[in-house]
């Protein structure tokens, strides 16, 4: 259950997941939602940059022959990602990002007790990783408009729920059970706001 209060926007790390090409090889991708996805991530990253606060990726691989496939030609982050050196890239076998990675130790380490989730799938890797991370005693804040998915079949009755319709439901399922659903300005705002106060007090 996220924190009331919240835990201080000071002692949190941005989560980008899976942001990438393996998903533009799927035939699926042209029928993505969230239009502003990359210029909502993009505000996100710079925002944390800016406030110097951690940021981190990761890439999806399994095994099998594909997009998906480690060594393959779309096995890397979209283009308009570019982490810097000390903006870790992790990858992962998981849908969540802690169970098949050091994320855990290395955030606690760093003394983050707060993620922010954005990155791809809305209802997969990133829903995994949020309900994950409450678990495991992390305070979380999904920001769907910095999600990105698809439609979802019914193979038995030919029926289909919508990308819209995906997000809405992720974010019932979420909402006040393992995280805050909260938005770019609202994460943006409140990074905004430590940073004035860390400059004040510096100053003092």
């Amino acid at each position: 259950m996220p924190s009331n209060p919240p835990v201080p926007i000071s002692e949190s790390a941005l989560i980008v997941i899976d942001v990438q090409d393996s998903f533009k090889a799927r035939p699926y991708w042209d029928r993505r939602n969230n239009p502003d996805f990359e210029r909502n991530v993009e505000r996100l990253v710079a925002s944390y940059r800016d406030a110097g606060l951690p940021v981190v990726y990761f890439l999806h691989y399994d095994d099998e022959p594909g997009p998906f496939e480690r060594n393959g030609e779309h096995y890397k982050l979209m283009d308009f990602l570019s982490p810097r050196v000390d903006e870790p890239l992790y990858e992962k076998t998981t849908h969540n990002a802690f169970t098949s990675t050091s994320l855990q130790y290395d955030l606690l380490r760093k003394g983050v007790r707060r993620i922010v989730v954005a990155g791809i799938r809305t209802e997969q890797c990133c829903e995994t990783t949020t309900r994950v991370a409450s678990d495991i005693g992390f305070d979380v804040d999904f920001v769907t408009e910095a999600t990105l998915t698809f439609a979802i079949p019914n193979p038995e009755t030919g029926e289909e729920l919508s990308a819209e319709d995906v997000a809405e439901r992720t974010e019932y399922a979420l909402r006040g059970r393992f995280a805050r659903i909260a938005t770019v300005d609202a994460i943006a705002a409140e990074l905004g706001t430590a940073k004035a106060a860390w400059a004040a007090k510096s100053s003092s």
